[in-house]
């Protein structure tokens, strides 16, 4: 999920990239046999003498096969690798984390799919009718509330659709959204600060925003600026993937806002349809916004919205495994980490014909790096005072939801949740000699970072790209919203030879890898660094596992001040 926004910024690196030679070339597929449980052995040469580097391989080689099938929430492969973790959780020592003395989490989903027939937005305007053509000019979303719906109403512009009274901001003042469709923009104003632009521009947040205020529907409509990070013919090309949400014991979608009945987006070449007919062209809107002066106004006539939904239950696994703490008094706290295990499973074919998105970056290393900081943290002489709980996450590709439910059922006392440790696609393609720790300024974890890096003699880098604010778009974020401190380890930004680049790797990964097919092991991906990674991340878990304060919020932090109060 974070990683899409990053893509405009790096753009200019590409260039450079494909000047340099670098190439997203694919190996020709590993030789495999199958285990007993039907799981794949991949032979292969390791890349590195290190013997950490070389499990670590080992488990990206088998989590990244095939016959994982990309690893997708709910399928048949994501059901193999989370049979996978176990098994190696079980392998390494580690204690069942999850239900029932298992090792696994129930998820229970809903999984909803859009359809183009029925699919419908029209603009009732002026005694005209102003039909927007499927797929060229509008795209429906799933509705998780009901198969079917169709709604007639006024509608209303609300700007961004965001209250923030800390910064005297308010797209509603004045407006009347009470059984109206409100029609909105993507993103926040220039002038909030990154960490509160992340926030204000969630979808989420702007839905529930419209719930509160008795919207019935809403519309997305596309500004260039968004449209040169999510391509409309990207939105449109993926527009009928499955979309999920958690689901309640009485079968129910959760933060699903029932109250929208209908909600659909528009590319910014069509705008002007939405708009027509009124005093402001979406061109002038698109320039109020970025000059910070946009207000919201109703909009004359009526929308219609329609579309039908194919809605199923499903379910899926976290896979959670514990290290009990040392210490006596200490041991009912926990240090969790959290690497997300699905992947977004088989699509569209390559130009080579290959159709599964295999996930080796995205996150197989991820969760590698996991397994390896749980042997790191098992082998050591003494376990920190604290425990350690380790998550291999379901359905982050579909909005962190494994995470979200973990945290809102912990198997573990939920008052003992002290800290979050996540790896999330660490593309280290690279050779590098640091690491980037993303929401370091946030916390008290910041001094446990600190002092692991110096120990291990590790370069701590600051985030290259603090703009797009990472911080919010993995699975810590679902940590940070209970009001528990978190960190985002990543790969580093420089170069250990001189020659190739870190940031130009990630820009040409993120420019012809990401999210397809050749995300795969073939990809030069630098174990030695991984085994860095694992090291450090158990380095910082010993610290904070044995530290006699547990992590703190930093005085006057935004996400300490929006969400410390959630922790109990």
């Amino acid at each position: 999920m974070r990683k899409l926004l990053v893509v405009i910024l790096l753009v200019a690196l590409v260039g450079i990239a494909l000047l340099l030679g670098q190439r997203c070339a694919r190996q020709p597929d590993p030789s495999t046999e199958r285990s007993a449980d039907g799981t794949p052995i991949t032979d292969a040469v390791p890349q590195s003498s290190d013997p950490a580097a070389q499990r670590i391989e080992a488990d990206l080689r088998r989590l990244a096969d095939d016959a994982m099938e990309g690893r997708e929430t709910g399928t048949r492969g994501y059901e193999l690798a989370a049979s996978y973790v176990a098994a190696r959780f079980a392998d390494a020592g580690l204690q069942p984390g999850g239900e029932d003395g298992s090792y696994f989490q129930r998820v229970p989903l809903l999984r909803a799919v859009a359809q183009e027939e029925g699919a419908r937005l029209a603009v009732e305007r002026g005694g005209r009718t102003i039909e927007l053509r499927f797929g060229e000019h509008f795209l429906p979303w799933a509705n998780f509330n009901a198969p079917a719906h169709a709604i007639e109403a006024p509608a209303v512009f609300v700007g961004h659709a965001i209250h923030a009274p800390d910064l005297e901001h308010d797209d509603f003042e004045g407006l009347d959204l009470r059984g109206r469709i409100a029609v909105l923009l993507p993103g926040a104003p220039e002038r909030f600060d990154d960490h509160r632009r992340a926030f204000h521009s969630s979808q989420h947040e702007k839905l529930q925003a419209l719930a509160e205020r008795g919207a019935v529907g809403a519309v997305f409509v596309s500004t260039p600026e968004f449209e040169a990070r999510v391509p409309w013919p990207r939105q449109r090309a993926g527009w009928d993937k499955p979309a999920m949400r958690l689901r309640g014991d009485d079968g129910a979608p959760l933060d699903a806002f029932p109250q929208l009945q209908a909600v659909a987006a528009v590319g910014a070449a069509a705008a002007d349809f939405i708009f027509a007919d009124g005093d402001r062209t979406a061109a002038e809107l698109f320039d109020a916004a970025r000059a910070g002066r946009l207000r919201g106004f109703p909009l004359q006539g009526m929308m219609l919205i329609a579309g039908r939904t194919d809605i199923a239950p499903i379910e899926s696994r976290n896979v959670l495994a514990k290290l009990p703490g040392s210490d006596r008094d200490l041991a009912g706290e926990y240090v969790v980490h959290t690497a997300h295990l699905d992947h977004v499973g088989i699509g569209a074919a390559d130009a080579e014909g290959d159709t599964i998105h295999n996930g080796a970056l995205d996150n197989a290393l991820g969760v590698s790096i996991m397994l390896e900081t749980a042997r790191t943290l098992l082998a050591a002489d003494t376990a920190p005072r604290r425990s350690q709980l380790f998550a291999a996450l379901t359905a982050e590709e579909q909005g962190l939801l494994g995470a979200q439910w973990f945290v809102a059922h912990p198997t573990v006392p939920r008052k003992g949740l002290v800290a979050n440790l996540n790896l999330d696609m660490p593309v280290l393609t690279a050779p590098s000699t640091d690491v980037v720790a993303i929401g370091i300024e946030h916390s008290t974890l910041r001094q446990a970072v600190e002092a692991a890096a110096a120990e291990l003699e590790v370069k701590l880098s600051p985030d290259p790209y603090p703009e797009e604010v990472v911080f919010v778009r993995s699975d810590q974020y679902a940590f940070v919203r209970a009001g528990i401190p978190a960190l985002y380890l990543d790969g580093g930004t420089l170069s250990a030879d001189g020659e190739r680049d870190p940031k130009i790797a990630l820009a040409y990964f993120l420019r012809n890898c990401y999210h397809r097919p050749c995300d795969d092991a073939s990809q030069p991906i630098q174990y030695d660094d991984a085994a860095r990674l694992a090291r450090l991340s158990a380095a910082v878990a010993t610290r904070v596992g044995s530290a006699d304060e547990r992590p703190r919020w930093n005085d006057g932090d935004f996400f300490g001040e929006r969400f410390g109060s959630a922790t109990p």
